[in-house]
């Protein structure tokens, strides 16, 4: 086989690789909304501690963990103890909230 053929496929293989990571990404408007308690607010590093029930589109169950915030003013909206309803997906390989509204 010549060098140009494996080259050639190589590519190929790659850009049917990227595609198809494409078009099974999650959609960050698709992401549910998931209720969930602040239990801690770091405005400095842009990150909120939240306790929360089970998050589908990260396949993740209900705990306690810390975020990044898409939007640093959304830390502005919200403080310790509140009832939250929020979306989150994995933006860059951090678990990151895209939105947030109190319920309390």
């Amino acid at each position: 086989m010549k060098l140009s053929h494996i080259l050639a496929a190589a590519v190929l293989a790659t850009t049917l690789g990227a595609q198809a990571q494409t078009q099974t990404a999650p959609a960050s408007a698709a992401a549910p909304l998931v209720e969930g308690e602040v239990r801690k607010i770091d405005k400095e590093q842009g990150k909120i501690s939240l306790r929360h029930g089970p998050i589908p589109n990260l396949d993740m169950g209900a705990m306690s963990m810390v975020f990044r915030v898409a939007d640093p003013k959304m830390l502005d909206t919200v403080k310790d103890g509140d009832k939250v309803k929020f979306t989150a997906d994995k933006i860059n390989g951090a678990f990151t909230v895209m939105s947030i509204q109190t319920t309390n």
